[in-house]
């Protein structure tokens, strides 16, 4: 079983190749939330996330035989690359086996460390299948993201990390996926200080760690949807669920909006780029999941930062719009010359920053004659906007 020694071995064992992340306080969180409030920012370590710290651990645990075989991993994402850089400091051969719609991004990410990379599967679980068989045939070793103990006891260090900066710790919140983080930090807070609690986060897109949880045996799920692809496991770890069961002291869940909304407030408030599996923790935070821990001291973890671009900008877009910065109207125009004009004067006047403009003339509602305009702008706000909305209604634009 896993304990604190093979946590602190695990630690010795990384030194020099993974980064001790910062440890911050976070005070706009703090007031906001009245917990006092410090973020783990595993975002910014080697390959943007925890999972070089398991993946090394497990590596530079094999014998000679086993290196000179070389490793195989399945993922599409943190783990892959984990695994990648740590077969690269070793020298040894790595395959990583992702499935076939892996973006390419995520690919050459991983050829950078040198690893090969084979597509099979049309999904993680026949990427997974296609690997450990792979493994078998060619005498490789696999690296599991989380159903190994060398893996979990890595992970681990971060756990140690916390409590060697934080002598005055009430709890700590972790990300929950596969379990393998969460496994290794509450075994050595517990072993170190069993006052301190351990609460997991997962998405409620994929529920069955939380379900597993709460039912104390395994359970899996039949789908998984979530923007949090870091956590997006569909099956349950029985070891990893064994050790949450001894050692966490409660599952939470957070919805996709939730966990947008996080994403959006570590960007803008704490100039951090955070995945979807990174802020879940902040995403409990700021919905007021957590509230029992209020004037406690917590830490937050920020399990990794390699966020999807593409992702990232919707993020933001949906995020301006809801918090009123960013404004959609379309209203129906006269299609001749000075119509487009007087209306976005009307705007001018309003101090609305016009970003966007859409002319549709085809649209079959309309009448022949009148065209459809839909403006994006940026605005100041709620009451900017009802300012706005008013000057509309009363010009004739807009109806009540």
């Amino acid at each position: 079983m896993l304990n604190l020694e093979k946590i602190k071995e695990a630690q010795k064992r990384i030194e020099g190749v993974v980064v001790q992340t910062p440890l911050a306080y976070a005070p706009y969180l703090s007031e906001i939330s009245g917990i006092n409030i410090y973020l783990k920012k595993e975002n910014l370590q080697v390959t943007g996330a925890f999972k070089i710290r398991g993946a090394y651990n497990k590596i530079a645990s094999l014998t000679q035989e086993e290196r000179e075989h070389g490793v195989v991993a399945a993922s599409a994402g943190n783990h892959a690359q984990g695994v990648a850089l740590s077969a690269q400091k070793f020298g040894i051969k790595a395959v990583i086996v992702m499935p076939e719609s892996t973006p390419l991004t995520k690919i050459n990410g991983v050829k950078h460390y040198g690893a090969e990379v084979i597509l099979a599967g049309s999904n993680y679980d026949e990427a997974y299948a296609y690997a450990v068989e792979y493994g078998k045939k060619n005498k490789l070793t696999f690296v599991h993201p989380f159903e190994d103990e060398e893996v979990i006891a890595g992970q681990g260090t971060v756990g140690l990390e916390i409590l060697e900066k934080c002598h005055e710790l009430d709890a700590v919140i972790v990300p929950i996926g596969g379990g393998g983080l969460i496994a290794g930090v509450a075994t050595a807070v517990k072993e170190l200080n069993p006052d301190i609690k351990v609460i997991g986060v997962s998405a409620s897109g994929a529920p069955a760690f939380k379900e597993s949880y709460e039912l104390k045996k395994p359970v899996d799920s039949t789908s998984v949807r979530t923007i949090a692809d870091g956590i997006a496991v569909r099956d349950t770890s029985p070891v990893t669920l064994e050790y949450a069961l001894k050692n966490v002291d409660e599952v939470l869940s957070v919805d996709d909006e939730e966990i947008a909304s996080a994403i959006l407030y570590l960007l803008e408030k704490q100039k951090l780029v955070v995945e979807g599996a990174g802020a879940v923790g902040v995403a409990a935070l700021l919905h007021h999941k957590l509230d029992e821990l209020k004037g406690k001291n917590v830490v937050v973890v920020l399990s990794g930062g390699n966020m999807d671009v593409t992702l990232l900008s919707v993020i933001i877009e949906k995020g301006l719009l809801k918090s009123h910065r960013k404004m959609k109207v379309t209203v129906t125009l006269v299609d001749k010359p000075g119509s487009l004009m007087r209306f976005t004067q009307i705007l001018q006047e309003l101090n609305a920053n016009i970003v966007h403009i859409a002319y549709d003339r085809t649209a079959i509602s309309l009448d022949y004659g009148d065209a459809n305009v839909t403006v994006h702008m940026e605005t100041k706000g709620k009451e900017h906007q009802e300012e706005i909305k008013k000057a509309l209604i009363e010009e004739g634009y807009l109806k009540e």
